[in-house]
């Protein structure tokens, strides 16, 4: 039943293809160099760093500092000094129309003959002349309230020339991230102080919608060298410590000392924080942190309105004052004007640029995380202590007797799991439906072994915006080609030879129904004009995926798979049916299938409350070390679950396992639904009839496909399980 060895190897191949975009999907930016080494393009060695500018240096000087040459087509024998420009000594020689520029040390000449040739200059200069500016981009709004995103332009803020999208992945759209550019611009290392971007007047329809955003606390996200835009906020706990809420309040409520009116206050002054590292041996500048502090203050000026050139009386770049609270907030008004500002300070950092996101990532509460591996270990090394008695003591014993004894009547004395052998592989009820959820089941556990294992590896970083998303969904199309292969196998082991039938049935169930679910909650999301319902071309990309690759390699997995041997079973099967005693109260189905589902469950559910944080409070997950052992205690905890009550269900002469060994660890995905049912009322604040239905949809999806994945896992570890047992019993 296992996928062969070349199924694996396509899969493998696959995964190469994409993680080579994966592994160059986040190329950082390097802030733009303050000081920079200039390398002329005949040089014979590098210039020297800028130093202070010295103005004049004399000819002696000059002629006892160590020089070196930059050629400009040829070195002649015959050096003269002379005048540079702005009094920089410099040197030139002309000599069958070839030039040389000497640049001394510690000052770098300026050769006005042969510097646009040899770009022998001062570099302190040319990184003025090419330093680009630093663009602020920004991104949706967000609300842990509505778990609605909206566009940034969607209220009335200040809007540049022209509005720019900035390249998204498929992931990013999916997440309703709407990356633009905006009117901040920053220079590296320049600080401003009160710069205006411009002044916009509220009318009714604007103030509605501020006033709406500032209710449902909404969010500004912002982005600088693919850094997202924090702001750091005091500990209580811990003194000097600090953690960090991804992107600013639109603004806050409050009242007037003296007043019982409740009003609406905009954050109009950002004041930014940039933190770099420089790097002394390359002697470049990069952007490590992207911090701010919003203020809601009242601007007034004096004058005229002169666009960016007016004079503001509350804070003045020329008389150093400066914005430091909201004393004299901004409220939101119809027919108020408002002024946005923003204050921009470089400060440098001892954070390498290579770990400036440990600082987003920091997981403060890994102790909670190693009690959750440590309670499911627990859980584990129970199961597997009753495994191993099932397996070393009762099976080794009743095989070692069943084996010598002579009589019907003296087996009928022992456990039963040996009276139903000519029943044990009969095909179930409902086969097909069994042999597609498993084929699903086996395209899901191949999706996230690779989506873990690269995730450790640090492919997937959350500094790449819909990365994750977008590598889980073309792993998922690809591992079609298992899930025909695993479905079409199981399906001609019950002796099916419909192929074709269950490789649709497999391509369309799952991801048929997940879509329809989908598509009825993208509608509510495009009914609120939030930014997170997905367009129109984008669900166009997903059908392509749907039905141009992962239909197709389903049935190219189904056909390989079918055209492989049927596997044998260990024993025959009996032509008429066993009658099936009358089973205790414990081995009710409905009952042994919940109770089965409750040990899985309680090995995941701790990481599972720092996953749903994450999606649902908008929080950054990094720990996939601590998620990918947990995985690896999921599968074990889901096969040993289903194989202690399968060997129960079979002492107690009831054949009908195949099913029964789906479900039980598959019903582990109740449990997630009814734990994501309680988080909603426990951790969240939503209050929107749609928010919920939003909310209870995706979780119905996640229940659903955890359901496929866990249910998989202990189907197979039943049918080894019965196979080995089986299989050593001598049967005349």
């Amino acid at each position: 039943m296992a996928p062969p060895a070349w199924a694996v190897a396509l899969a493998a191949l696959c995964l190469v293809a994409l993680a080579s975009p994966a592994a160059g999907f986040y190329l950082p930016g390097v802030a733009p160099n303050d000081f920079e080494k200039v390398r002329p393009a005949l040089s014979p060695r590098p210039l020297r760093p800028a130093f202070p500018r010295l103005a004049s240096r004399s000819t002696s000087s000059l002629e006892r500092s160590p020089l070196t040459v930059f050629v400009c087509g040829a070195v002649t024998d015959r050096v003269r000094l002379g005048s540079g420009v702005g009094g920089a000594r410099s040197a030139s020689v002309r000599a069958s129309r070839r030039e040389i520029c000497l640049c001394g040390s510690p000052r770098l000449a300026l050769a006005a003959q042969c510097a646009w040739r040899c770009e022998c200059f001062d570099p302190m200069s040319r990184a003025k002349r090419y330093k680009d500016p630093l663009p602020v981009k920004v991104n949706k709004l967000t609300s842990i309230k509505t778990q609605l995103p909206y566009s940034y332009y969607s209220l009335p803020f200040c809007k540049p020339d022209t509005i720019v999208d900035s390249a998204e992945n498929l992931g990013e759209v999916l997440r309703g991230d709407r990356i633009e550019n905006s009117p901040y611009t920053f220079e590296m290392r320049e600080p401003q102080m009160c710069q205006i971007v411009c002044k916009i007047t509220v009318g009714e329809k604007e103030a509605k919608l501020l006033k709406e955003k500032i209710e449902d606390e909404y969010r500004v996200n912002m982005i600088l060298d693919n850094l997202p835009l924090v702001v750091p906020i005091q500990r209580v706990d811990q003194e000097g410590a600090y953690f960090y809420q991804h992107g600013f309040h639109v603004g806050a409520k409050g009242k007037y000392s003296g007043s019982k009116d409740e009003k609406y206050f905009i954050h109009n002054h950002l004041s930014f924080t940039v933190k770099y590292h420089r790097d002394e041996q390359r002697d470049v500048s990069r952007i490590v942190a992207f911090e701010v502090k919003p203020y809601s203050v009242k601007h007034e000026y004096e004058g005229q309105w002169n666009d960016k050139k007016t004079r503001l009386t509350t804070c003045d770049p020329h008389a150093q004052r400066v914005i430091t609270s909201s004393d004299s907030p901004q409220e939101v008004e119809v027919g108020k004007d408002i002024i946005f500002t923003y204050d921009v300070d470089f400060k440098e950092s001892d954070i390498k640029w290579a770990s400036r996101w440990d600082s987003y990532l920091l997981m403060t509460d890994d102790q909670i995380h190693w009690f959750s591996i440590v309670n499911s270990l627990m859980i584990v090394l129970f199961l597997s202590g009753m495994v191993a008695m099932i397996m070393l003591r009762t099976l080794y014993r009743d095989i070692s007797k069943y084996n010598q004894l002579e009589t019907q009547e003296e087996a009928q004395e022992e456990t039963g799991w040996k009276l139903v052998h000519g029943d044990v592989f009969r095909p179930p009820s409902n086969s097909d439906w069994l042999c597609v959820y498993v084929g699903t089941g086996v395209q899901f556990f191949g999706m996230l072994l690779v989506t873990m294992v690269f995730a450790v590896l640090g492919f997937l970083s959350p500094s790449n915006r819909g990365g994750l998303m977008t590598a889980m969904l073309l792993l998922w199309v690809f591992m079609g080609l298992l899930a025909g292969y695993s479905s079409s196998r199981l399906y001609k082991l019950f002796k099916g030879s419909e192929w074709k039938n269950i490789a649709l049935r497999t391509a369309f169930t799952f991801p048929g129904s997940v879509f329809t679910i989908f598509f009825f909650l993208n509608a509510l999301i495009w009914g609120q004009k939030s930014s997170g319902a997905v367009p129109f071309t984008t669900m166009f990309a997903l059908v392509l995926l749907w039905f141009g690759i992962s239909v197709p390699l389903v049935f190219v997995g189904s056909f390989l798979g079918f055209k492989k041997p049927t596997i044998e079973d260990p024993v025959k099967t009996n032509k008429i049916p066993r009658q099936i005693p009358e089973q205790a109260w414990y081995m009710n189905p409905i009952f042994s299938i919940l109770i089965g589902g409750i040990l899985p469950f309680g090995a995941v559910f701790i990481e599972l409350f720092f996953i749903l944080t994450s999606i649902w409070l908008h929080q950054f997950y990094y720990i996939f070390g601590f998620l990918f052992l947990v995985f690896l205690i999921l599968i074990v905890t889901c096969a040993e679950i289903s194989i202690v009550l399968c060997y129960f269900q079979l002492c107690s002469e009831d054949y009908l396992w195949w099913w029964r060994s789906y479900l039980t660890s598959g019903s582990s995905a109740l449990y997630l639904f009814l734990y994501a049912t309680f988080y909603f009322f426990t951790k969240l604040e939503i209050t929107k009839f749609v928010s919920a239905v939003l909310y209870f949809g995706y979780m119905l999806i996640a229940s659903y496909a955890f359901f496929a994945l866990t249910g998989t896992i202990g189907f197979y570890a039943c049918f080894l399980f019965t196979r080995l047992i089986y299989s050593s019993v001598k049967i005349e």
